[in-house]
């Protein structure tokens, strides 16, 4: 279980890098409504501009604690449960603008490897 553990942690962060580090101006199959960069998208859910800032300081501060919780495991509870949170906002926003699941996946794989490792990191306490 512990290097279950471990690579979810590993997955999540290079996901939220490679999201908003590498494809954030790159369109993708996965964004929500008719958007071709991950700002449009925030846009097509009604979003005002400052929550894209916030979101992406919240995500990437959560990759760089999922990678320090290779070493220091008890910091990961914030992070995950960031995630979980984030996560579930992200499909909400996905069944606002009426995407197709195919859209919504990468958000609920993202759910539950964070939900993975919240239940992990309480149980670690």
């Amino acid at each position: 279980m512990e290097y279950l553990l471990l690579a979810a942690q590993v997955i999540l962060a290079l996901g939220l890098i490679n999201v908003w580090y590498y494809r954030n101006k790159k369109s993708t199959a996965y964004r929500g409504g008719d958007a071709q960069s991950l700002k449009e998208e925030f846009e097509a859910y009604g979003l005002p501009e400052p929550v894209y800032y916030i979101v992406g300081f919240l995500k990437l501060g959560s990759a760089a604690l999922f990678i320090a919780g290779l070493w220091f495991p008890d910091i990961l509870i914030l992070p995950s449960a960031i995630l979980v949170i984030l996560m579930l906002g992200a499909l909400a926003m996905h069944i606002k603008v009426k995407d197709p699941i195919k859209r919504s996946l990468p958000a609920f794989i993202m759910l539950l490897l964070s939900s993975f490792v919240f239940y992990n990191a309480l149980c670690l306490m």
